[in-house]
């Protein structure tokens, strides 16, 4: 309940704060074509780091390859490409912040971590996993 009540209401809020902020300090127009710039930017660097990951996953499916860590990369691109779509400097800053090779390649090497993908083979099972049935069939016949 606490995240969405963060994303919904305090992250909004905090966006309107900052938008007042700035344009007090630099008028509103400028804010606004600022806000603007900030999504065209970020658009274009989105789309060019985007159509780059797309040529990797290519690459390493053509030499079978399983191109799981390319496919968060991506996914974190298209998290950076919304958040830059959104009004506000905020999510302009997490946007951007999306944008840098290192800070993703960090952000995945975590998520790997807390969320690991290896699933034991049947064989590394201990004998209270494995599920056996002992049966005792016969043929009749009609």
């Amino acid at each position: 309940m606490l995240p969405l009540l963060v994303l919904f209401i305090v992250a909004p809020l905090a966006e309107l704060y900052v938008l007042i902020e700035v344009g007090g300090q630099i008028g509103a127009l400028p804010t606004i074509l600022l806000s603007i710039l900030t999504a065209v930017i970020g658009t274009f660097l989105v789309r060019q780091q985007g159509f780059a990951v797309l040529r990797r996953i290519q690459e390493l499916m053509q030499r079978d390859e399983i191109p799981a860590l390319e496919m968060l990369d991506g996914a974190l691109i298209l998290v950076a490409g919304l958040v830059l779509l959104l009004p506000g400097f905020i999510t302009d800053a997490i946007g951007f912040a999306l944008l840098v090779p290192g800070l993703r390649r960090l952000l995945i090497g975590r998520y790997v971590q807390v969320f690991p993908t290896h699933r034991p083979a049947p064989d590394d099972l201990d004998d209270s996993a494995r599920r056996v049935i002992d049966a005792d069939y016969r043929r009749e016949r009609d």
